[in-house]
């Protein structure tokens, strides 16, 4: 999936404002809104996956979901039908990421767990890379060198996108094994409540991080902004994916050694460091190389992150715990990205702070949010064996 994915939805927003003439702010609404909402799907998906003791079927729905969506973007004329097409993607990410998650927690020993979720993101990330490479070669035959995308271009993509997307949804139903999720130990409460309170606090510190993280389409319209044709964006997001895939394995793994509290913040800390940067930044290479460091970023964050949420909640409780966490992530979407796009260009007759505060700010909560996991002791923690 992650192949036909990155082949179209880097391109949306350079779509939105090159060819639709959309503002940015209405860019952030667009990315927030779809994600936030569609997103809390993720808390009833993950619950129904503890409820029911399995994963796969549900995870099935949702790619699927996603897939039959693709194809609306080729006739889309509008930024409200732009919003419908990704509210549907977002809708079916939804519904397969907790119990996806879920189901690969429920597969490995607490030991590997960071190894498998590193693995996890690199071939996720390794398919995008392809999916990136593929849209270049078809923006290249189109429209080499032009820094602005066309219509014809970004319909180009789209189709050819629709292949991927198909064959992913078949493999992941004919191929996919079930692991039914385990109860351990006594009893648990399934539901929000039964979590505990080290994951509570833990959402609280990931709140704070998540309200400074504004969709990464910002990065590409300030890569834009600062001169970069479309061909070099794909180039540069390639790079991004390439370090992001090849760093994220043994990021899991470092992660199962020495506990996943020190790489997140270590994580967050280059991410203040790349957005600060971003904001700074006045040269095409200088954005390569920050995009590079992002690559770090998630590789040391996004698996780690969910390893660590398997850590803190009991087994049973893992499908509604990874549909709070990505739930909460998604609900703080949408005021990040758009109090960005305000920051950026404003609203009405108010023109904003300019490109560069977004990045500020964003860079700023990162720093707080490090302290405070640093700061934080959590009883259940894993660090490299079962706690």
């Amino acid at each position: 999936m992650d192949v036909s994915s990155e082949m179209v939805i880097n391109l949306v927003p350079l779509f939105l404002a090159n060819v639709l003439g959309v503002r940015t702010v209405v860019i952030g609404l667009i990315d927030g809104v779809a994600d936030a909402t569609a997103n809390l799907v993720q808390l009833a998906s993950g619950w129904l996956s503890d409820r029911l003791r399995a994963r796969k079927s549900i995870a099935v729905t949702g790619y699927a979901l996603a897939t039959l969506s693709r194809p609306f973007l080729y006739v889309a004329d509008t930024w409200v039908a732009v919003l419908a097409i990704r509210f549907v993607d977002r809708l079916g990410k939804g519904v397969r990421t907790a119990p996806r998650d879920a189901l690969v927690a429920d597969s490995i020993a607490a030991g590997q767990r960071g190894l498998a979720f590193g693995f996890h993101r690199a071939a996720d990330t390794g398919g995008a890379v392809v999916g990136l490479v593929v849209a270049l070669a078809v923006v290249a035959a189109g429209e080499a060198g032009a820094v602005a995308l066309h219509r014809s271009t970004f319909q180009a993509v789209v189709l050819v996108s629709l292949v991927p997307a198909a064959l992913s949804v078949l493999a992941l139903a004919a191929l996919a094994r079930d692991v039914p999720a385990r109860t351990e130990g006594r009893p648990v409460q399934i539901g929000v409540r039964g979590l505990g309170t080290p994951f509570h606090r833990f959402l609280a510190i990931v709140a704070l991080f998540t309200l400074g993280n504004s969709s990464d389409a910002f990065l590409l319209l300030r890569a834009q902004e600062r001169g970069m044709a479309i061909t070099g964006i794909l180039g540069m997001l390639i790079l991004f994916n390439l370090v992001y895939a090849l760093a994220s394995t043994p990021a899991g793994r470092l992660s199962d050694r020495i506990g996943r509290r020190p790489l997140v913040v270590a994580g967050w800390l280059l991410y203040a460091l790349v957005y600060l940067g971003f904001a700074l930044v006045t040269a095409a290479w200088q954005v390569w190389l920050l995009m590079a460091l992002y690559g770090l970023y998630y590789a040391a964050t996004y698996g780690t992150l969910k390893a660590m949420v398997a850590d803190i909640v009991p087994a049973a409780l893992r499908g509604t715990a990874y549909g709070a966490f990505n739930g909460l992530v998604a609900v703080l979407a949408l005021p990040a990205s758009v109090v960005a796009g305000l920051l950026w260009q404003g609203l009405g007759p108010w023109h904003g702070f300019g490109p560069a505060a977004p990045f500020i700010l964003g860079g700023l909560l990162a720093l707080g949010a490090a302290a405070l996991l640093a700061a934080w002791t959590p009883s259940t923690e894993v660090s490299g064996v079962d706690g």
